[in-house]
């Protein structure tokens, strides 16, 4: 969560995590209710997401974030976002590998962007610890999305002696869900974190 070292400009921040958290509540919702988790899912899923995500980072962080390399950094995450999420719902029928190929390109960039926002900000910016967390995150995702190979295939029984498949498709969508389920879960409490920091530790200054 946010650090104890609070600035104004720091607590301001807050509601940025919490509106940031709603894309991702979306994908946890969606891949959670619907027992569809075929690449057409995975592609509906993962556009909505990551085009919401990407507007509300780019448009947010140009209107939080001071001038600099920061605000540079978020803006350039929200167009990759933006621009993902748009290829994923113009192609919805590009098959699982292109399906991989983008979330997998997707959530290295923009993990890596934010793991070097974070990097930069530490000691500087209350959020920055936040957004390590999610590019962390979103980095590993990337790896789980990366390594799964794509003709897998296997066949269960259920508690319920009905024959089941765990295919590529089900652990990718799945796998979206789980991460929006942890990063909004996560944004929400940074967020929260920042509007009711304590006024005694909030300190005069800028963030960087």
């Amino acid at each position: 969560m946010a650090s104890a070292e609070y600035t104004a400009r720091d607590t301001a921040y807050w509601y940025v995590p919490i509106v940031r958290a709603v894309p991702a509540a979306f994908a946890a919702i969606v891949t959670t209710f619907v027992a569809d988790h075929s690449p057409e899912l995975g592609f509906l899923t993962f556009g909505v997401f990551a085009l919401l995500s990407g507007l509300t980072v780019a448009l947010l962080s140009a209107r939080t974030l001071d001038r600099g390399i920061l605000r540079g950094i978020f803006i350039t995450q929200g167009a990759v976002s933006f621009i993902a999420g748009a290829v994923a719902l113009l192609w919805p029928h590009a098959g699982l590998g292109f399906l991989l190929l983008l979330v997998t390109f997707w959530a290295a960039v923009t993990g890596f962007l934010e793991l070097y926002a974070g990097v930069r900000a530490r000691g500087r910016n209350a959020s920055s610890r936040d957004w390590l967390f999610v590019g962390g995150l979103t980095a590993i995702f990337a790896i789980v999305i990366l390594v799964m190979p794509p003709d897998f295939v296997q066949h269960f029984t259920g508690p319920d002696n009905v024959v089941r498949v765990l295919s590529t498709s089900v652990v990718v969508v799945g796998a979206l869900g789980a991460y929006g389920a942890i990063v909004a879960v996560y944004l929400v409490i940074a967020g929260l974190s920042l509007k009711w920091a304590p006024k005694s530790a909030v300190q005069d200054g800028t963030a960087s």
